[in-house]
C-alpha cells in the first residue's frame, strides 16, 4: 500500500489530505476569513496563518484518516503557482517533515493537481480527455492523454474567467469573495434579461478583459439614469453576466472537443464549482454526445486532496523531488 501526506498552500486555505492507494481517507481545509475584509487576499496575511494553521490542519487529516506518520511513504506540497509567501510555508513544512521521517519528497503543480482532481471519484474519464480548468488566476484547455502528459491547448490571452466574476461582483457591491454570490443570486434572475458582448478571439484561447468593461461602463450608464438600478435588478444582472461567462467557457470547450474529437469531458477549478457551469456542461454534454465529469465541490476549490491524488501517480513513476527544491510563484506544466 502506498500512503502519501499532502500539503497546499498556493493562497489562503490552508489544506491538508491523506491519500492510501488513490483513496482520499482525510481532506481537510481550513479558509481564512480575514481577506474578506479587505475585498481580496492579502499575501502577507494569508502567509501568516498558514503558519498558524498548518501543524493543526495535518494533525487532524493524520487522525481523521486514523494513519501514523509512520506509515506516511511520501510527503507532497504544493510548488506551484501561487502567492510565494503561502506556498513557501507549505514547501518548507514538508520538506521539514520528510528530512526529519526520511519519507521522499514530491513536489506538485497546482493547476496539474485541479485536472486530476476528476481521478479521485470512480465516476473517473477514460484518457484522452479533454478538461476545462478554471479558476481565479487561471482559464485553460487541457488536452490529457495521461495522468503524467498533459498540454494546454487553449488559455487565457488576458483575465481569467474568475476574477472576472470576482470583479463582476466588486462593480455590483458585493463583498468578496463575490463570483460565488454572484451564482447564488442568478439562480433567481433572467439570464436573457441583459446582453454582454462575446469577445471574438480566434482559436482555444479565451479573454474576459473586454467583458469586465462592458459590465463596468453599462453599470455606469444605467445607474445615471437610476441611481437605484443595481439593487432594483441585481437578480437578473447577476444572472445575465453569469450566463455570458458560462457561454464562452463552454463555446471554446466545445469548438476543442470537435478539434480533437475527444468526448470525455471534464471540467476543474475553483469556477467548476460554480453551478451555471455544472448545469450548463451536463446540458451541453448530453445534445453533443460526450461523457461529463464534475469533481465534488469539495475538491474543486483548493485542497490537499488534488494534491494528494497527483502525488500518488508520481509516486507510481518514482518522480521525487530534490530537498533543495523550493516554491515558485509561476511554472511550466
Amino acid at each position: 500500500m502506498t500512503t502519501i501526506l499532502a500539503i497546499e498552500s498556493s493562497c489562503d486555505d490552508t489544506s491538508a489530505a491523506v491519500c492510501r492507494d488513490g483513496e482520499i481517507l482525510s481532506n481537510l481545509v481550513a479558509s481564512q476569513k480575514i481577506h474578506e475584509l479587505y475585498g481580496g487576499v492579502v499575501p502577507e496575511l494569508a502567509s501568516r496563518a498558514h503558519m498558524q494553521n498548518i501543524v493543526p490542519v495535518v494533525d487532524v487529516a493524520l487522525k481523521k484518516a486514523n494513519v501514523q506518520l509512520g506509515e506516511i511513504d511520501a510527503i507532497a506540497f504544493t510548488q506551484a503557482p501561487g502567492l510565494i509567501g503561502s506556498l513557501l510555508v507549505g514547501a518548507q513544512f514538508a520538506k521539514s517533515l520528510a528530512m526529519s521521517t526520511g519519507k521522499p519528497l514530491i513536489s506538485v503543480h497546482h493547476m496539474q493537481a485541479h485536472v486530476l482532481a476528476n481521478l479521485i471519484d470512480e465516476h473517473r474519464p477514460s484518457f484522452p480527455f479533454l478538461c476545462l480548468t478554471v479558476s481565479g488566476g487561471h482559464t485553460q484547455i487541457v488536452l490529457c492523454e495521461s495522468p503524467y502528459k498533459m498540454k494546454v491547448i487553449g488559455e487565457t490571452i488576458d483575465d481569467a474567467a474568475g476574477e472576472a466574476f470576482d470583479k463582476s461582483a466588486k462593480l455590483l457591491g458585493l463583498p468578496y469573495p463575490g463570483g460565488p454570490l454572484i451564482d447564488k443570486y442568478a439562480k433567481e434572475g433572467n439570464p436573457q434579461r441583459f446582453t454582454f458582448p462575446e469577445p471574438n478571439i480566434p482559436g482555444l484561447n479565451f479573454s474576459f478583459s473586454g467583458l469586465k468593461t462592458s459590465i463596468l461602463y453599462f453599470l455606469q450608464g444605467e445607474k445615471k439614469k437610476n441611481p437605484d438600478f443595481i439593487e432594483e435588478n441585481l437578480l437578473d444582472i447577476c444572472a445575465s453576466i453569469q450566463a455570458r461567462i458560462v457561454s464562452i467557457l463552454l463555446k471554446k470547450l466545445q469548438n476543442a472537443a470537435k478539434e480533437t474529437g475527444i468526448k470525455d469531458i471534464c471540467i476543474a477549478g475553483g469556477v467548476s464549482a460554480n453551478s451555471g457551469l455544472r448545469n450548463g456542461l451536463t446540458e451541453l454534454g448530453t445534445r453533443m454526445g460526450w461523457k461529463t465529469f464534475i469533481p465534488k465541490f469539495e475538491y474543486c476549490t483548493d485542497n490537499a486532496g488534488m494534491i494528494a491524488i497527483t502525488a500518488y501517480y508520481k509516486y507510481l513513476q518514482n518522480d521525487f523531488a530534490d530537498m533543495t527544491i523550493g516554491p515558485t510563484a509561476r511554472a511550466e506544466w
